[in-house]
């Protein structure tokens, strides 16, 4: 850019001095060779655990159960809420409505939680273009000019009413539970209305090929059958029946299975499908009698679960029951013995007692063990859902006319290491140094003499201390920062390198990008031009630091032209996969009732029940494998 532009000139655009300063590292760092450009997808293979058979007895039947959990609404607390209530849209969420939440996860300098529980745009509030981009600066070449306007608050995927759990009814939708005041602001005046997560929910399309995933990478590559914490938790646990009248407690650590620790987390989140203190065993109590997918229906040509539909009636010809039995091995779900949660957390094996139902805290194998079959079958389903077949991937198989030349010198753009960049954090064919392929070549990168993780960066959307994301802690009092877990690496200059973590996130894959705003952590960002805008001004801070006050190094300042821009769009539109756009298979999927926001508006809401504000309700009407109408894209007319 420096040679398109005299330093006066970049002194008119109201540069400040650090920027030009990173202008000039950047130029001076990038006498390194271009990389090729990132193969095709279908170069890939998906990953998979390698003892899947020690679990799996019937695969096409366990993928069939995960589409049927995946979609389900009966899952929620609620009886209304599914996995796929936050990621229905190209595999993330379009809704507009109500769907903003607060700076929940702000933290204090020593890391202490700090939630700001104040919403600049109200609970029920309809988003528009007005309300874009949540940081707006006075000059947009200049990530050191001050704010036109600025939000803490988070454009993200609205969940469940806040409640505490009590009890549920085997086979009936809706759990027993207790309305409570919303503790963190999610109210009009003293009407609940729906919780907000406070990140934006990303796409699950491809999500398989993520080493770890959520944007804090808190759902770890290997699975304990229990909860999202892998290795983490040295007490999660499992059942296994070597016979009908015995049962041994297992540890287990299934890898490749970062999907399956994905999926065991929302059903018990408070903020987006439970009651509180809801076990996952009581998920299993409820829905194992349950006909899978019964307040729904299903094409009857769904490429999954066209065989079991009952159209044009609502449900599958199985209940959930039926189809573990199937999806797998008796030593999982045969025992006809109990076992006790205690208060303390810890189980034991018990014979059944002789009054007519179980106490609430004892539960049969099948139920105690559902998370496992969550966890793997919802895992199966969603490897299915890889978007391989984008106008790029046809380009890199050899079409040479698949794409624009637009595109193509977008995508040198994007691997440029003078004017791009890009490819440096999303590497590879799956356009993410986060994915398997990447973290297990190389699972530390060092970058301006600095060590984290690789796939995930802090390229200055929000500040640090709002969200620490990678630079938090487990429950268990351990970094979530692999970096910062190990020896710290040794950096050029023989020295170790400093580790960085601190509002660090998983670098997302970029395919059917287009299709998913709003973008970033924080759902800010209304735009791919507003995107490409951020990393041309090298993000919207010009100073980052982690909370000990170390400096973290921020993005280049490249101050693209928009011809270069309008490259790069160009490229990321050539990353759509038309069968996401058009919900072909295998996107294909049962009809859905999605939440939208409440009757009424951000000043008064209509209330419904047990003191909560009334739904709107949207319906997505089941499609099948040869897909449908395009959904609209968030705040599209």
């Amino acid at each position: 850019m420096l040679a398109n532009h005299s330093y006066s000139k970049i002194y008119a655009a109201g540069l400040s001095a650090i920027a030009i300063a990173f202008m000039l590292m950047a130029t001076k760092a990038q006498a390194e060779e271009d990389p090729p450009r990132p193969p095709s997808l279908k170069t890939i293979s998906v990953p998979e655990p390698s003892e899947l058979e020690r679990f799996i007895r019937n695969k096409d039947v366990a993928i069939a159960l995960g589409k049927a959990l995946f979609w389900d609404m009966q899952v929620g607390s609620d009886g209304m809420t599914a996995c796929a209530t936050c990621h229905f849209n190209a595999g993330a969420d379009s809704r507009s409505k109500n769907q903003v939440s607060p700076g929940l996860n702000r933290v204090n300098s020593d890391g202490s939680p700090a939630a700001d529980r104040q919403f600049d745009l109200d609970p029920n509030h309809q988003l528009s273009s007005a309300d874009f981009p949540l940081r707006e600066l006075s000059n947009p070449l200049d990530r050191s000019s001050p704010p036109v306007r600025d939000s803490n608050d988070v454009v993200s995927s609205q969940g469940v009413f806040a409640s505490t759990f009590k009890s549920v009814k085997p086979g009936f939708p809706k759990d027993t539970v207790r309305s409570i005041r919303d503790p963190d602001g999610f109210r009009i005046h003293r009407i609940n209305v729906r919780r907000v997560e406070p990140r934006n929910a990303p796409s699950v399309i491809n999500a398989v090929f993520n080493f770890r995933n959520f944007l804090d990478g808190r759902a770890q590559h290997e699975f304990n059958g229990i909860n999202n914490w892998g290795a983490r938790d040295p007490n999660a646990h499992v059942y296994r029946a070597p016979s009908t009248t015995a049962l041994e407690r297992e540890r287990l650590l299934i890898d490749h299975a970062s999907l399956a620790s994905t999926a065991v987390a929302p059903p018990t989140n408070p903020l987006e499908m439970s009651a509180r203190n809801r076990l996952f065993p009581m998920i299993g109590r409820k829905l194992l009698s349950a006909r899978a997918l019964a307040l729904q229906k299903t094409h009857a040509q769904d490429s999954v679960l066209g065989n079991y539909s009952r159209s044009p009636q609502s449900g599958l010809v199985a209940n959930y029951e039926e189809l573990i039995r199937a999806a797998f091995q008796p030593e999982w779900w045969q025992s006809s013995r109990l076992i006790r949660v205690l208060e303390n957390g810890d189980t034991q094996v018990i014979n059944k007692p002789r009054r007519p139902r179980p106490a609430d805290n004892e539960f049969s194998q099948m139920e105690y063990n559902f998370s496992l079959f969550f966890g793997l079958a919802t895992q199966l389903y969603m490897a299915t859902l890889v978007s391989d077949d984008t106008p790029y991937d046809r380009f890199m198989d050899g079409d040479s006319t698949a794409i624009s030349a637009a595109a193509i010198r977008g995508v040198d753009l994007f691997r440029s290491q003078t004017r791009g960049r890009c490819i440096n954090c999303h590497e590879g064919a799956e356009l993410t140094g986060a994915s398997v392929t990447r973290v297990k070549a190389s699972p530390i990168r060092i970058r301006d003499g600095q060590a984290f993780d690789r796939g995930f960066n802090n390229i200055g959307v929000r500040a640090t201390a709002e969200d620490i994301a990678l630079g938090a802690t487990d429950p268990f009092g351990q970094p979530l920062s692999y970096s910062r877990s190990t020896t710290a690496p040794t950096c050029p200059d023989n020295q170790p390198c400093p580790i960085v973590a601190d509002g660090f996130y998983k670098v997302p894959g970029l395919r059917n990008v287009a299709l998913t705003a709003p973008y970033f952590h924080n759902g800010g960002t209304l735009h791919l031009r507003g995107v490409l805008d951020l990393y041309s001004r090298g993000g919207d801070f010009a100073e980052l630091a982690q909370l000990d006050g170390s400096m973290i190094m921020p993005l280049n300042v490249l101050l693209n032209s928009e011809a270069e821009k309008d490259d790069l769009e160009a490229f990321l539109h050539a990353l759509t996969d038309q069968r996401v756009l058009n919900r072909q298979a295998p996107f294909d999927h049962p009809q859905i009732f999605l939440p939208d926001g409440h009757l009424g508006d951000e000043t008064h809401v209509k209330m419904g029940s047990a003191g909560n504000a009334a739904d709107r309700l949207i319906e997505i009407p089941a499609v099948g494998r040869e897909g449908g109408k395009p959904l609209k894209r968030f705040l599209e007319e």
